[in-house]
Protein backbone atom coordinates (compact mmCIF):
# COMPACT_ATOMS: atom_id res chain seq x y z
CA UNK A 1 0.00 0.00 0.00
CA UNK A 2 0.50 3.57 -0.82
CA UNK A 3 1.54 6.06 1.86
CA UNK A 4 -0.90 9.66 1.89
CA UNK A 5 0.15 13.09 0.62
CA UNK A 6 -1.29 15.35 3.41
CA UNK A 7 -1.44 18.83 2.34
CA UNK A 8 -0.50 20.83 5.71
CA UNK A 9 -1.37 24.41 5.84
CA UNK A 10 0.87 26.31 8.00
CA UNK A 11 0.97 29.55 10.02
CA UNK A 12 0.69 33.01 8.35
CA UNK A 13 2.51 34.78 10.93
CA UNK A 14 4.44 34.03 14.06
CA UNK A 15 2.55 32.97 17.37
CA UNK A 16 -0.05 31.92 15.55
CA UNK A 17 -0.12 27.98 15.75
CA UNK A 18 -3.28 28.26 17.49
CA UNK A 19 -4.94 28.53 14.44
CA UNK A 20 -3.83 25.35 12.97
CA UNK A 21 -6.76 22.91 13.95
CA UNK A 22 -5.60 19.79 16.07
CA UNK A 23 -6.44 17.27 13.65
CA UNK A 24 -4.16 18.84 11.53
CA UNK A 25 -1.40 19.35 13.86
CA UNK A 26 -2.13 15.39 15.36
CA UNK A 27 -1.20 14.21 11.88
CA UNK A 28 1.63 16.49 10.94
CA UNK A 29 3.20 15.37 14.28
CA UNK A 30 3.63 11.83 13.37
CA UNK A 31 4.88 12.25 10.06
CA UNK A 32 8.70 12.09 9.32
CA UNK A 33 8.80 12.88 5.39
CA UNK A 34 7.91 16.77 4.38
CA UNK A 35 8.29 18.53 0.87
CA UNK A 36 8.85 22.55 1.69
CA UNK A 37 9.41 25.54 -0.11
CA UNK A 38 11.72 27.02 2.14
CA UNK A 39 13.92 24.16 4.54
CA UNK A 40 14.58 26.98 7.26
CA UNK A 41 10.78 28.14 7.57
CA UNK A 42 9.42 24.78 7.45
CA UNK A 43 11.18 23.42 10.60
CA UNK A 44 10.65 26.66 12.57
CA UNK A 45 6.98 26.09 12.00
CA UNK A 46 7.69 22.36 12.91
CA UNK A 47 9.04 23.19 15.65
CA UNK A 48 6.10 24.74 16.74
CA UNK A 49 4.24 22.03 15.73
CA UNK A 50 6.09 19.61 18.32
CA UNK A 51 6.97 16.60 16.56
CA UNK A 52 6.47 13.05 17.86
CA UNK A 53 10.22 12.80 16.86
CA UNK A 54 13.37 15.43 16.27
CA UNK A 55 13.42 17.53 13.44
CA UNK A 56 16.70 16.03 12.55
CA UNK A 57 14.48 12.48 12.10
CA UNK A 58 13.24 13.72 9.24
CA UNK A 59 13.81 14.11 5.42
CA UNK A 60 13.08 17.39 3.88
CA UNK A 61 12.59 18.20 0.00
CA UNK A 62 12.63 21.58 -0.79
CA UNK A 63 9.85 22.76 -4.02
CA UNK A 64 9.55 26.16 -4.83
CA UNK A 65 9.99 27.78 -8.73
CA UNK A 66 13.46 26.73 -8.95
CA UNK A 67 12.31 23.43 -9.10
CA UNK A 68 12.26 21.19 -12.16
CA UNK A 69 9.95 18.60 -13.39
CA UNK A 70 12.15 15.80 -13.10
CA UNK A 71 12.83 16.18 -9.28
CA UNK A 72 9.64 16.04 -8.06
CA UNK A 73 9.20 11.67 -8.73
CA UNK A 74 11.71 11.65 -5.94
CA UNK A 75 9.89 13.95 -3.29
CA UNK A 76 7.22 10.83 -3.88
CA UNK A 77 9.83 7.45 -3.41
CA UNK A 78 8.24 7.41 0.36
CA UNK A 79 4.57 7.58 -0.14
CA UNK A 80 4.99 5.05 -2.95
CA UNK A 81 6.78 2.85 -0.50
CA UNK A 82 4.04 3.35 2.31
CA UNK A 83 5.16 6.05 4.67
CA UNK A 84 3.05 9.34 4.50
CA UNK A 85 4.57 12.34 3.29
CA UNK A 86 3.46 16.24 4.24
CA UNK A 87 3.65 19.39 1.63
CA UNK A 88 4.10 22.59 3.35
CA UNK A 89 3.70 26.34 1.37
CA UNK A 90 6.28 29.30 3.97
CA UNK A 91 2.54 30.61 4.77
CA UNK A 92 -1.15 29.05 4.61
CA UNK A 93 -1.96 26.89 1.84
CA UNK A 94 -0.25 24.41 0.34
CA UNK A 95 -1.20 24.48 -3.73
CA UNK A 96 -2.87 27.70 -3.26
CA UNK A 97 -0.28 30.49 -4.65
CA UNK A 98 2.11 28.16 -4.50
CA UNK A 99 4.16 25.61 -6.82
CA UNK A 100 3.22 22.40 -4.00
CA UNK A 101 0.25 21.95 -7.20
CA UNK A 102 2.92 20.13 -8.86
CA UNK A 103 3.63 17.37 -6.29
CA UNK A 104 -0.16 17.06 -5.95
CA UNK A 105 -0.91 16.62 -9.76
CA UNK A 106 1.87 14.24 -9.65
CA UNK A 107 0.66 12.45 -6.91
CA UNK A 108 -2.77 12.04 -8.52
CA UNK A 109 -0.96 10.32 -11.38
CA UNK A 110 1.24 7.82 -9.98
CA UNK A 111 -1.96 6.94 -7.00
CA UNK A 112 -0.81 8.50 -4.09
CA UNK A 113 -3.64 9.44 -1.93
CA UNK A 114 -3.86 13.18 -1.27
CA UNK A 115 -5.51 14.67 1.52
CA UNK A 116 -6.07 18.34 2.09
CA UNK A 117 -6.03 19.63 5.61
CA UNK A 118 -8.00 22.22 7.79
CA UNK A 119 -6.12 25.70 8.23
CA UNK A 120 -5.51 29.16 7.49
CA UNK A 121 -5.65 31.07 3.77
CA UNK A 122 -4.72 34.37 3.12
CA UNK A 123 -6.96 34.35 0.41
CA UNK A 124 -9.91 33.33 2.04
CA UNK A 125 -9.53 35.06 4.94
CA UNK A 126 -8.75 38.48 3.48
CA UNK A 127 -11.91 37.70 0.89
CA UNK A 128 -14.37 36.94 3.93
CA UNK A 129 -13.39 39.83 5.65
CA UNK A 130 -12.96 42.60 2.59
CA UNK A 131 -17.20 42.80 2.46
CA UNK A 132 -16.47 42.54 -1.07
CA UNK A 133 -18.14 39.90 -3.83
CA UNK A 134 -17.50 36.34 -1.91
CA UNK A 135 -19.49 35.07 -5.23
CA UNK A 136 -17.36 35.57 -7.45
CA UNK A 137 -13.62 36.48 -7.58
CA UNK A 138 -10.04 35.77 -9.19
CA UNK A 139 -6.76 35.50 -7.84
CA UNK A 140 -3.80 37.02 -9.88
CA UNK A 141 -0.97 36.33 -7.95
CA UNK A 142 1.58 38.86 -7.72
CA UNK A 143 1.54 41.85 -10.62
CA UNK A 144 4.16 43.90 -11.75
CA UNK A 145 6.72 45.53 -9.52
CA UNK A 146 7.29 48.73 -11.71
CA UNK A 147 4.74 51.72 -10.98
CA UNK A 148 3.80 52.40 -15.08
CA UNK A 149 3.00 48.84 -15.60
CA UNK A 150 1.24 48.23 -12.16
CA UNK A 151 -0.85 50.92 -12.89
CA UNK A 152 -1.98 49.47 -16.01
CA UNK A 153 -2.57 46.02 -14.24
CA UNK A 154 -4.87 47.62 -11.45
CA UNK A 155 -6.04 49.25 -14.63
CA UNK A 156 -7.33 45.87 -16.24
CA UNK A 157 -7.92 44.67 -13.17
CA UNK A 158 -10.32 47.37 -12.28
CA UNK A 159 -12.00 46.81 -16.02
CA UNK A 160 -12.56 42.88 -15.19
CA UNK A 161 -14.29 43.66 -11.83
CA UNK A 162 -16.65 46.14 -13.42
CA UNK A 163 -17.33 44.10 -16.22
CA UNK A 164 -17.91 40.35 -14.19
CA UNK A 165 -19.13 42.02 -10.96
CA UNK A 166 -16.15 40.22 -9.47
CA UNK A 167 -13.38 41.10 -7.06
CA UNK A 168 -9.94 40.85 -7.18
CA UNK A 169 -7.24 39.99 -5.56
CA UNK A 170 -3.35 39.55 -5.57
CA UNK A 171 -0.32 39.32 -3.35
CA UNK A 172 2.80 41.44 -3.32
CA UNK A 173 6.37 41.28 -1.79
CA UNK A 174 6.11 43.36 1.51
CA UNK A 175 8.55 45.79 1.02
CA UNK A 176 6.09 46.89 -2.18
CA UNK A 177 3.12 47.54 0.12
CA UNK A 178 3.49 51.00 -0.29
CA UNK A 179 4.38 51.61 -3.82
CA UNK A 180 0.83 49.33 -4.50
CA UNK A 181 -1.36 51.64 -2.38
CA UNK A 182 0.31 54.71 -3.47
CA UNK A 183 0.04 53.05 -7.18
CA UNK A 184 -3.83 52.19 -6.57
CA UNK A 185 -4.80 56.02 -4.97
CA UNK A 186 -3.37 57.24 -8.01
CA UNK A 187 -4.80 54.59 -10.67
CA UNK A 188 -7.76 53.59 -9.67
CA UNK A 189 -11.52 55.41 -9.71
CA UNK A 190 -12.63 57.38 -6.45
CA UNK A 191 -15.25 54.67 -5.97
CA UNK A 192 -13.52 51.95 -6.60
CA UNK A 193 -13.68 49.73 -3.52
CA UNK A 194 -10.51 48.42 -2.24
CA UNK A 195 -9.21 46.47 0.57
CA UNK A 196 -6.36 45.45 3.00
CA UNK A 197 -5.29 42.71 4.74
CA UNK A 198 -2.21 42.86 7.03
CA UNK A 199 -0.73 40.20 9.28
CA UNK A 200 -3.94 37.60 9.32
CA UNK A 201 -4.52 35.49 12.31
CA UNK A 202 -1.81 37.39 14.55
CA UNK A 203 -1.78 39.91 16.85
CA UNK A 204 -1.33 42.85 14.59
CA UNK A 205 -3.91 42.04 11.97
CA UNK A 206 -5.43 45.12 9.99
CA UNK A 207 -8.10 44.81 7.66
CA UNK A 208 -9.59 47.74 5.87
CA UNK A 209 -11.87 48.49 3.39
CA UNK A 210 -12.88 51.70 1.51
CA UNK A 211 -13.21 53.47 -1.25
CA UNK A 212 -10.41 54.54 -3.56
CA UNK A 213 -11.41 58.44 -2.46
CA UNK A 214 -10.91 57.64 0.91
CA UNK A 215 -7.47 56.40 1.05
CA UNK A 216 -4.20 58.04 0.91
CA UNK A 217 -1.12 57.35 -0.48
CA UNK A 218 0.45 57.45 2.88
CA UNK A 219 -1.40 54.27 4.40
CA UNK A 220 1.23 51.86 2.89
CA UNK A 221 3.85 53.64 4.99
CA UNK A 222 1.99 52.11 8.23
CA UNK A 223 2.05 48.28 6.62
CA UNK A 224 5.11 48.53 4.51
CA UNK A 225 7.39 44.78 5.04
CA UNK A 226 4.11 43.22 6.65
CA UNK A 227 2.48 40.34 4.78
CA UNK A 228 -0.54 41.87 3.10
CA UNK A 229 -3.42 40.79 0.78
CA UNK A 230 -4.97 43.37 -1.58
CA UNK A 231 -8.59 43.38 -2.99
CA UNK A 232 -10.18 45.39 -5.20
CA UNK A 233 -14.33 45.69 -6.50
CA UNK A 234 -15.16 48.61 -9.11
CA UNK A 235 -18.76 49.60 -9.33
CA UNK A 236 -20.70 49.31 -12.42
Amino acid sequence: MTGTLYLIPSTLGPGAIDTIPERTLAITRRIKHFVVETGKVARAFLKEVELDHRLQECTYYELNKRTRDHELPAFLEAALGGQDVGLLSDAGAPGVADPGSRLVLLAHRTGVRVVPLAGPSAILLSLMAAGLNGQSFTFHGYLSPKRPQLAKDLRRLEADSRRNKQTQLWIEAPYRNQATIETAVEALSSTTLFSVAVDLTTDTEWIHTAPIADWGGDAGAEIQKRPAMFLLLAPM
